[in-house]
């Protein structure tokens, strides 16, 4: 036997039969450290415009962080579902869709000063680090700090702090071109890790039993349920089109009236 190839398969059967992709993510995402760290957004080789690409996940519903399938132009299960929660006037409806709506996470190719041997890297950081970096660049002294000729580095700073760490960003002082080299310079504008693409696709039947056992827990392991599954209401099915029974959850204890129980009323009326 191939132990590498056992060890594979038994891995993609503990993740529900989703193999999680193996991506060296040191050699694709910059993280600053502690202190500070010069870097140079680069111009994005997928849109000209923007060097910014905002990608949504969803967190703590799965073992791992998963994309959004609506990244990728697809529906996505976790989204519908959000969207026939707000449809209601319940206040734990919203409370839970709140909870369930992704997070959306900002990638940018930069070069890292003095680790330019490592190429174009994405650096991934949230929305008060891209409002700071918008910002910057609608300074009428600054402008366009991407530019290959005329921009700017940028000095990103991290200072420990209680209970997480603060990130902060400025402009240095001097405007550069990316690099002496133009052999260098094309180079890192024509290969570029993909925001999107990098990350793991996973389906939507994967992502559906990961929300159903979010809300069920251990309900989408189970071969036998406890309890019949209950019909899905016309409404959710002109929704969710073909996956319609994918909502058809059932509580493991009857008669509670918990959360899941209470979706079942709003989409079998």
């Amino acid at each position: 036997m191939n132990l590498d190839a056992i060890k594979a398969k038994l891995s993609a059967l503990n993740n529900g039969g989703q193999e999680r992709e193996k991506v060296d993510y040191s050699a694709t995402f910059w993280k600053p450290e502690n202190g500070k760290s010069t870097i140079r957004i680069v111009p994005s080789m997928y849109d000209p415009n923007l060097p910014f690409k905002e990608v949504k996940f969803h967190y703590g519903i799965g073992k791992y962080p998963m994309a959004a399938l609506s990244n990728f132009g697809k529906q996505d299960p976790i989204e519908e579902f959000i969207k026939e929660l707000k449809k209601t006037s319940d206040k734990d409806n919203w409370t839970l869709a709140g909870k369930l709506n992704p997070k959306t996470r900002i990638f940018a190719p930069v070069i890292v000063k003095g680790e330019e041997d490592k190429g174009v890297r994405l650096w991934g950081f949230g929305v008060t680090i891209y409002k700071a970096l918008l910002a910057l660049a609608q300074d009428e002294e600054v402008g366009d700090y991407t530019d290959v000729m005329n921009g700017w580095d940028l000095v990103v700073e991290v200072a420990p702090g209680n209970p997480y760490p603060t990130t902060s960003v400025r402009i240095r002082p001097k405007q550069t071109p990316l690099s002496e080299n133009a052999a260098q310079v094309d180079l890192w504008l024509k290969n570029q890790p993909h925001p999107v693409e990098i990350h793991t696709q996973y389906d939507y039947e994967f992502i559906k039993k990961q929300l159903q056992n979010y809300l069920t827990p251990g309900s989408a392991e189970d071969e036998t349920p406890s309890a019949p599954a209950p019909e899905v209401s016309n409404s959710l099915t002109q929704t969710l089109g073909s996956h319609a029974t994918d909502f058809s959850l059932e509580t493991s204890t009857p008669g509670i009236k918990d959360t899941v129980s209470k979706f079942d009323d709003l989409f079998n009326e």
